[in-house]
């Protein structure tokens, strides 16, 4: 089992910065990649950013430039540093986890993203 913790959401001007954090815990050896996701009101879930084991990392076109993944593995912790924040951007965000078995994928509980103009 993986759980998932995040933290850092909150309200923010638009252009302002928010730092997430994610903290894994449990059966880490398992865990093959990590990302976050977002959904916002009326809309899917899509993907954010994604870090692979090896620190390859993908952005979604419309945070690229403004948002960046990353990790320590020290901490077994998942990053995603929000900078040129914009009210689209406002969305529950959710850590997750791809582990090598099944269930093969685990989510944490969503922090809320707020940002105002």
């Amino acid at each position: 089992q993986v759980h998932l913790v995040e933290s850092g959401g909150g309200l923010v001007q638009a252009g302002g910065s928010l730092r997430l954090s994610c903290a894994a815990s449990g059966s880490i050896f398992t865990i093959n990649a990590m990302g976050w996701y977002r959904q916002a009101p009326g809309k899917l879930r899509e993907l954010v950013a994604h870090i692979t084991t090896d620190g390859s990392t993908n952005h979604a076109d419309s945070v690229k430039g403004r948002f960046t993944i990353s990790r320590d593995n020290a901490k077994n912790t998942v990053y995603l540093q929000m900078n040129s924040l914009k009210p689209e951007d406002t969305a529950v965000y959710y850590c997750h986890a791809e582990v090598q078995r099944v269930p093969y994928d685990y989510w944490g509980q969503g922090t809320q993203v707020t940002v105002s103009s």
